[in-house]
């Protein structure tokens, strides 16, 4: 029911009314039986959007039945006015020269009258359906009953590391002496392996990864990978190979080239959620027992997996203490570590229902935050409380605790608004433990239809993203942070989220799976495919596929893919990592012409058919990681395009200036061939994100980037050496007022900190800065350290400019939010201020200037003089000495000053010298 709500009915009634006010030349007979369409199908949505509200578990089945056929019918409109629309507009093809061009003009003019005729008798077909739909309805007596909408929980991110740990410390501490690390002698020489098993959402995962983060330093390598039910082996051993290794495995055989690199290795793994112990032997014929003293977790659903493992431990679920204290923190916003503190947040008179509440949840952490998600929406009142209280059933000692937490989260589910239980819904074409890109994710929504409207956010994108952080908040997807930035990129979907909306989609006829799991097989009437790990005879049965609209296809799916013009109102294609060979040819993708989404990355293909213009509708082209060496001329003709991304390799053709509805261009390849592009880029006003690789600078682009006052995220990379001066009055008058990332380090030397970063307004939404400039005052870095976002900085100096300096500071309070920082070419010594970078995880300076005297001596007080001990959050330390400017001994002293630094500092950070 959600996905007729947000899915095809609005965008089907936009579409009515685009009949009736456009110029179509339509009879009136037509235009009539449109506008009592109009008027019908809005009756429809309103009921639906009230049946909408109410659990599947509680519906009639008569209600169910309707909401089924409106849902089909919807649909089958749609579908049928996009094929109108197309033909009656024209295909305009790509362009065609002589007699043929005139030939197809004539035909297209002379087949207007027919269309038209055609047009005529489908609405009066459609309208004699949803007369009779709209009979059912009075007939059957559609239920109304619908629930309050809810409002979104703001302070679920700040909180969320908090709740992460909660209740984990006695079980973590209790890991770590089983696998014989509770001290920093090596006692046992021999591979332990620590086998965690319970429930779904009982937190193993956060466990295994609590003991993982504490005792990775100890070991040469480390890496932590998911198996799930469906592993492909292949992946993920070249996954943990490059955690291990730190590089891309260069041999097929990818195992023993795991093997062989841990030979001679003390490493620490955990292998997360099996479910198969023939995957486990398989990963374990990876990992030597070469008696370093290694460690090995797993982590199982199932007890005897765990038992096969090796030293199986058995998750208890969390105290009723340690619930209270995480139901409390996630809805009051505590941070005191006193559990009577956190009690005490919590009024009298809901002292009583909460106990009930924890008790439904006995103790899994995941039932508890997802109801603690829901109260912290809730009114705080007894009588709001009773009601969700009562809304979970029966309570979890009655039953099966995976039956129960399916109840509390399908309640969650429901109580999410209609637009957003449509776009989680859409997760279930994605297979288990998958890594989703937050940006896939949103352009594919939108080419969905699933948002309606950004004129609120500004974009469809920015709305999208809303859609995106708002499931982050109710706790119905994972969060993945970037690395640099610690920002989120991607997310994950918990299986325990996963069964429920693969259910309800099954259901609701949402998205079909075709995987090997017994049971599963498409629908007559299919609308989506999700071609994951499916079954040969899956292959034979795919022959209704005149509506389907999404393909979503997985590199262990491929075999299963029928022949592109098998689809005929195809809106999503997604290829995604999968090798496409010369059996499955593209020569056709130009007949997809309702296609909104295009996703060929890593496909393997070295070039793009001619006809890919006719793509009218086009919304979103991603041929990243390819061969493409230049895309068709063809390209330019798709004026709906919003997010173009290629590789730095992949030539442009002219005509650029025709896309005018671009927000996302990543990576465009200018060098003097193609100059001419940056006068084009220039009127490209809706740009939003911009990545440019340069041949050689050209000043004409300060230009062109004055001009794109709307982006937010722009790179720029010269091929060469970097240009002095280039970008130093960019943006003089008028600044664009939501950058949130800025990377010129590669493209050219600023001569000093523009003038607009020292507007506090203009700096309010930068997380990430890679600049490099000629002269760096120490008021410069003041300026930078104040920027109240900033995550990630990458800041080159020329080091002649550090002679003049005692020495580089960075004060108290500077830097509030920052992740990563990279100073390149800095002098020493370097001191960090009491307050300084609170945050910071990883330090990387690369040091070409080393002043002699006190400051580099190797007793305590130079290296308490370095201040690195009051950097609280520090994990990582990269130091790199170069010739210039120092002497042996010089670069000696400051070398072991750091490694006392280091090891005298609280969390032990690794240091790399």
């Amino acid at each position: 029911m959600a996905e007729v709500v947000a899915g095809p009915l609005p965008n089907l009634l936009a579409k009515l009314a685009d009949l009736i006010h456009g110029e179509y030349n339509l009879q009136k007979e037509v235009k009539s039986g449109i506008k009592f369409l109009v008027s019908e199908l809005e009756s429809m949505q309103g009921a639906l959007e009230k049946i909408s509200n109410t659990p599947v578990h509680k519906l009639d089945n008569q209600d169910k039945i309707w909401a089924r056929n409106v849902r089909e019918l919807s649909y089958d409109i749609e579908d049928s006015l996009d094929i109108f629309m197309v033909r009656c507009k024209g295909k305009k093809l790509v362009k065609q020269h002589g007699f043929k061009e005139a030939v197809d003009k004539c035909l297209e003019w002379l087949m207007q009258p027919k269309i038209r005729r055609k047009i005529a008798t489908k609405i009066r077909d459609i309208k004699s359906r949803v007369e009779e739909v709209a009979k059912q309805r009075d007939r059957y007596k559609v239920s109304n009953d619908a629930a309050k909408p809810v409002t979104v929980d703001p302070r679920w991110l700040a909180y969320y590391e908090a709740i992460e740990l909660i209740g984990i410390d006695e079980a973590r501490e209790e890991v770590i002496k089983i696998l014989g690390e509770d001290n920093e002698v090596r006692s046992n020489k021999t591979r332990t392996i620590v086998s965690i098993v319970g429930i779904g959402g009982l937190g193993k995962t956060t466990l295994a990864n609590a003991v993982y983060e504490k005792l990775r330093s100890r070991f040469d390598c480390s890496a932590y990978v998911s198996v799930s039910q469906t592993p492909d082996m292949d992946i993920l051993l070249k996954d943990m190979f490059y955690q291990l290794a730190k590089k891309r495995n260069a041999r097929s055989q990818v195992m023993s080239e795991v093997r062989e690199f841990l030979e001679k290795k003390r490493y620490l793994i955990v292998i997360d959620d099996i479910w198969d112990i023939t995957a486990w032997k398989m990963i374990k014929c990876a990992l030597p027992d070469n008696c370093y003293g290694n460690k090995i977790i797993t982590t199982t659903r199932i007890l005897n997996i765990a038992k096969q493992a090796g030293g199986a431990y058995n998750l208890e679920p969390l105290s009723m203490n340690n619930s209270r204290k995480l139901l409390y923190r996630r809805i009051f916003g505590t941070d005191s570590k006193d559990n009577n503190e956190d009690n005490e947040k919590c009024p009298d008179e809901l002292v009583e229902v909460s106990e009930k509440i924890l008790k439904k949840c006995a103790g899994v952490p995941l039932a508890i935050i997802t109801m603690a998600s829901l109260l912290a929406c809730k009114a705080r009142n007894k009588m709001e409380w009773c009601k969700v209280c009562k809304s979970v059933g029966t309570g979890l000692e009655n039953n099966s605790a995976l039956e129960n937490m399916r109840k509390i989260l399908a309640f969650s589910y429901f109580d999410l608004p209609y637009h957003l239980r449509t776009c989680l819904l859409y997760l279930s074409v994605f297979p288990e433990d998958y890594k989703i890109s937050k940006n896939r994710l949103i352009w594919m929504w939108i080419a969905e239809g699933f948002i309606q409207s950004g004129r609120h956010w500004g974009t469809l994108f920015a709305c999208g993203e809303s859609y995106f952080n708002e499931l982050i908040n109710r706790s119905m997807i994972q969060p993945i942070h970037d690395t640099d930035t610690g920002l989120i990129k991607q997310c994950r979907v918990h299986d325990m989220i996963l069964d429920l909306i693969c259910s309800l989609s099954s259901e609701e006829n949402f998205v079909t799976i075709l995987t090997d799991v017994d049971g599963t097989s498409p629908s007559n009437m299919t609308r989506r495919l999700s071609f994951q790990n499916g079954k040969e005879d899956h292959a034979a049965t795919l022959n209704q596929l005149q509506q389907v609209r999404s393909a979503v296809v997985f590199p262990s799916g491929i075999h299963l893919v029928p022949a592109i013009w098998s689809f005929r109102v195809l809106r999503v294609l997604d290829l995604h990592n999968c090798t496409l060979s010369q059996d499955y040819s593209l020569a056709y993708i130009g007949n997809l012409f309702y296609l909104r989404y295009l996703g060929l990355s890593r496909t393997g293909i070295a070039q793009l058919p001619e006809k890919i213009g006719n793509l009218k509708n086009l919304q979103t082209l991603n041929v990243m990681e390819n061969q493409i060496s230049c895309l068709p001329s063809s390209v330019v003709q798709l004026r709906n395009l919003m997010c173009l991304s290629v590789d730095k390799w992949t030539r442009m053709p002219n005509g650029l200036r025709n896309l005018t509805c671009l927000e996302e261009l990543s990576e465009l390849r200018i060098d003097k061939s193609s100059v001419d592009i940056i006068e084009e880029l220039g009127q490209l006003s809706e740009l939003r994100v911009l990545h440019i690789v340069l041949g050689r600078w050209e000043d004409k682009l300060v230009e062109c980037l004055c001009k794109l006052t709307k982006i937010q995220n722009l790179w720029v990379c010269l091929v060469c050496s970097p240009s002095i001066g280039g970008l130093d009055d960019c943006w003089a008058d008028v600044a664009p007022r939501h950058l949130s990332a800025l990377k010129t380090r590669r493209s050219c030397w600023l001569s000093k900190l523009p003038t607009w970063m020292m507007n506090p307004s203009l700096v309010a939404s930068l997380t990430t800065v890679s600049i490099a400039m000629t002269v760096l005052e120490l008021d410069d870095l003041k300026f930078l350290g104040r920027f109240p976002a900033l995550r990630y900085l990458d800041l080159e100096v020329h080091h002649e400019n550090h002679k003049n300096h005692d020495q580089l500071a960075f004060g108290a309070g500077s830097f509030p939010c920052l992740v990563r920082g990279e100073f390149c070419r800095f002098a020493w010594p370097v001191v960090f201020g009491r307050g300084a970078m609170p945050r910071l995880r990883e330090l990387s300076f690369s040091l070409c200037y080393v002043r002699m005297g006190g400051e580099t001596g190797t007793g305590g007080s130079s290296s308490s003089r370095l201040g690195l001990g009051k950097l609280p959050s520090l994990q990582r330390i990269n130091f790199e000495f170069v010739s210039e400017g120092a002497t042996k001994e010089a670069v000696k002293q400051a070398k072991e000053a750091l490694r006392l630094a280091a090891q005298n500092h609280p969390n032990r950070p690794t240091l790399r010298i």
